[in-house]
């Protein structure tokens, strides 16, 4: 089953890497969780050993947290999270941090959280969380995905145009910018699970740095000042927004 960016259809180009989850049989789960220290470092391993088993011309294989990384020669990258499907739904997939734990997740829930407020929105939401990807990957923000398709929703859950047509993009930005600014060190609760997705604030300077600019490219718009509104908007998103 694919997941992440690709099955939430929020993927920007140029692709990164493709989340796979891979269903275990439930003998597996009780072996290494029979474990006396860390089965879920134990289960990355053995998965990757067999991996480098099957693709042994792959550029490099590696278990990195919760997943299996493995990286092709052609530059893509697939993350390979191992899973067993959970009583009272949802998945249990392993994490090695601080000694090993199973984790609750829901992938479909967070599917259908991204899918029907893009319903709602016509399009926009998915737009604005491909957006808001370009922008971290084109300034280098230290702000996990997940945190931008979270906000992304929550923000166009209220946003008063948040039906409207492309016209009102610029502001629909701008906008987005000037709430995720106040949003530092917040949380919110995971679709589908009880975890709380924590926010941080590493980014916090570069997202008010964007909401700087999107608010003077929106200004050089009411002037007719295309240009100089343009060269804001490529401060922002990069290569991906044309002049």
């Amino acid at each position: 089953m694919i997941v992440g960016s690709y099955g939430k259809g929020t993927a920007v180009n140029p692709p990164r890497d493709v989340d796979v989850l891979f269903f275990m049989p439930v003998n597996e789960y009780h072996r290494f969780n029979g474990h006396r220290y860390n089965g879920q470092s134990a289960l990355l391993q053995e998965l990757k050993g067999l991996f480098q088993e099957r693709y042994p011309r792959t550029k490099e294989i590696g278990g990195d947290g919760q997943v299996v990384v493995v990286d092709f020669s052609t530059g893509h990258t697939v993350e390979v999270l191992p899973a067993w499907h959970r009583k009272g739904g949802g998945l249990l997939v392993p994490n090695t941090h601080d000694g090993g734990s199973w984790q609750h997740v829901d992938h479909e829930a967070e599917i259908a959280y991204v899918a029907d407020s893009d319903a709602h929105t016509n399009g926009n939401t998915r737009n604005l969380i491909r957006m808001m990807k370009a922008w971290q990957k084109h300034c280098s923000v230290p702000i996990k995905s997940l945190v931008l398709e979270l906000r992304s929703v929550t923000f166009l859950s209220t946003w008063d145009r948040s039906r409207e047509s492309t016209t009102f993009y610029d502001w629909m930005v701008r906008d987005f910018f000037a709430e995720l600014v106040g949003k530092a060190d917040s949380w919110h609760t995971i679709p589908g699970t009880s975890e709380k997705k924590q926010y941080g604030d590493a980014w916090l300077s570069k997202a008010q740095s964007a909401h700087r600019r999107a608010v003077k490219a929106c200004e050089y718009e009411l002037a007719s000042k295309q240009l100089d509104a343009a060269l804001e908007w490529q401060k922002i998103f990069g290569s991906q927004y044309e002049l």
